[in-house]
């Protein structure tokens, strides 16, 4: 197994997840280069500050517009974004392997179909992290779950296992629609109800009317999931979401307060589109989905 120096990484998003994953993986001795826009790269700090349960400190990284020959290319864009940032690797034959960030499901397609599947690694990342900042970044949630595919167990083990003792919780995962979708039955709820009503998941679970819609929105996703072939129980996943950090935000929460696109087709569309194939009423989800479009369209910052 290959040592975590010897593994070259770079970061394509330099955003907050982008960045956390960027600063500890350099603070665990690994080669790291954040790939920038072009239009930032001069002005863009060759170093990143992470503020984090993990630890404060402060790395060097190489910065570049370009993805270099890597051994591992982390895809930490918003879905929003995607088709952009992808121009920026000019050399796919000298990235080994992608391990997409990605909000949603749709994208492994996308990146198979472009890149070959053998070099696409499905991962999830979960957490609150936030670029304030270029080059700095405040890791506000006390975890960050990073659970990635089998398959890329040989070359990421180490990684994952630095990661760890870093204070990640890191998870290697056999069936591919039990990670994706595992993810998505938590993310599709809390990021709607969240920006649906623009309140934080406690302000969200102490409200008994929203707290039964996002509810209903757990257990319509979980429906969806076990369709699809995952390994997910709704049960499990509002007893996880008890166990958030009261003052949590999502990021599609703050894209719409910041007048930026939410990844309302990333995180909902995959829930939607397999609910009609599969003939599954998704009331809930529908009607949140509809509260964040009006939200976003309009720019109204109130509640639900």
């Amino acid at each position: 197994m290959p040592g975590m120096i010897a593994i070259r990484h770079a970061i394509l998003g330099a955003g907050g997840v982008g960045g956390l994953m960027g600063a500890c993986l350099a603070h665990a001795g690994a080669s790291v280069t954040m790939v920038v826009r072009r239009e930032t790269l001069q002005d863009y700090p060759r170093k990143l500050d992470l503020e984090s349960p993990f630890g404060k400190f402060t790395v060097a990284v190489a910065v570049t517009a370009e993805v270099p020959a890597v051994d591992v290319l982390w895809l930490t864009v918003k879905a929003t974004q995607l088709d952009a940032a992808l121009t920026a690797i000019r050399n796919p034959d000298a990235v080994a392997a992608i391990v997409p960030l990605l909000n949603g499901i749709d994208h492994l397609a996308l990146l198979r179909a472009r890149y070959g599947a053998g070099r696409v690694i499905p991962a999830t990342f979960a957490g609150e992290t936030e670029r304030v900042s270029p080059g700095h970044i405040v890791h506000r949630s006390p975890f960050a779950r990073l659970n990635v595919s089998s398959a890329g167990r040989t070359l990421l083990g180490s990684t994952l296992d630095q990661l760890q003792q870093m204070g990640f919780t890191c998870q290697f995962i056999d069936d591919e629609p039990t990670l994706m979708w595992g993810k998505l039955v938590f993310l599709a709820p809390f990021a709607l109800s969240t920006t649906a009503a623009n309140k934080t998941v406690g302000e969200i679970l102490s409200d008994s009317e929203l707290r039964a819609l996002g509810e209903a929105c757990v257990r319509e996703a979980c429906a969806v999931a076990l369709a699809e072939g995952a390994k997910v129980d709704a049960e499990s996943v509002l007893a996880w979401v008890k166990t958030t950090p009261a003052g949590m935000r999502s990021s599609m929460q703050k894209d719409v307060e910041r007048g930026n696109p939410p990844e309302i087709d990333a995180i909902a569309g995959p829930i939607l589109r397999s609910a009609t194939r599969h003939g599954i009423e998704v009331p809930a989800t529908k009607k949140l989905v509809a509260a964040v479009e009006e939200r976003a369209s309009v720019g109204d910052y109130g509640a639900l």
